[in-house]
């Protein structure tokens, strides 16, 4: 007989619209299939998943997670708090899902169970934002609060639209922050009213907003900054350009970098993957090359 393969599977049931709660013997019996002995962990609790992570004893072969990319995202920062770094397996059930999306990894759970088992690891770039980790947007200003401030039996009942409601609200009232930019290509500085540091194809659900070359392991992140509208029809020529999917270099600021200094004249409230972040005057946004290994499919 070989080795027993061990499998730590935490998933939180309140993601999406709890879809997981009838998929999940579908999901074990794929686990089991594949050879592996399971310990299974409903998440309970804001930041669960980051002390399951973190704690897990290094015994286990790989670790799969379900939810949205707040649940990634937790269990990402507990794995790279770990000496022992495990291969995660992810399985989305979040409204959303921009990782998952970028990798290409499916929404039908089962499906996205059998990549997590039978897929290949592939090495990703983690962000750190601070002393805080990232998997693939660290971002501030219009829309990005969007995520935490809708409820979420909101976000179930509408979906994608709750996002592009909510957001739309602001459209009259956009706070802007003076900012300073300082990477080892950019130095830039102005009044921005959104920002975002990203390792990832889709952001809010729009693909290629930030272009087509994104690379997930080249040790970059892909920045754009949007500077202060002066007028309604500079706001809607901003718009314009983001559902057209285009730079438009009068008004955003866009580069690619490893390493960035973003320093305010006022705390900014900033995103991490979809969570609040905190109130930030200086930020140091920092990409760690291939720092995990993430199952996709071969």
């Amino acid at each position: 007989m070989g080795q027993t393969k061990r499998l730590f599977f935490i998933y939180n049931p309140c993601s999406g619209r709890g879809l997981i709660r009838t998929k999940l013997f579908g999901i074990l019996q794929v686990f089991s299939d594949a050879g592996y002995e399971m310990t299974v962990h409903p998440t309970r609790a804001c930041r669960d998943a980051v002390e399951q992570i973190r704690g897990l004893p290094d015994g286990y072969d790989l670790v799969v997670c379900s939810g949205g990319d707040g649940t990634l995202d937790e269990v990402v920062q507990g794995m790279m708090q770990r000496e022992k770094k495990i291969p995660v397996g992810y399985i989305p059930a979040g409204t959303v899902n921009d990782f998952a999306r970028s990798l290409r990894i499916p929404r039908n759970m089962e499906s996205a169970a059998r990549i997590a088992v039978e897929g290949q690891n592939y090495p990703v770039d983690i962000g750190t934002f601070n002393s805080e980790y990232f998997v693939y947007i660290a971002a501030f200003g219009v829309f990005t609060d969007v995520s935490y401030s809708t409820s979420q039996d909101m976000k179930n009942v509408l979906g994608h639209m709750a996002y592009l409601l909510e957001g739309v609200k602001r459209l009259t009232n956009i706070p802007s922050y003076h900012i300073r930019l300082k990477s080892q290509e950019v130095t830039e500085e102005g009044d921005f009213i959104f920002g975002m540091v990203t390792n990832s194809r889709s952001v809010g659900g729009f693909k290629n907003i930030i272009g087509r070359r994104v690379h997930f392991d080249d040790g970059v992140f892909e920045v754009t900054f949007i500077r202060r509208p002066q007028n309604a029809a500079e706001l809607q020529e901003i718009l314009g350009a983001i559902l057209l999917k285009e730079m438009n270099l009068k008004y955003m600021c866009s580069f690619r970098t490893a390493c960035l200094e973003v320093t305010a004249e006022e705390p900014v409230p900033w995103t991490l993957d979809g969570e609040y972040g905190g109130d930030w005057q200086e930020a140091v946004i920092q990409n760690h090359q291939k720092a995990l290994e993430i199952r996709v499919n071969p």
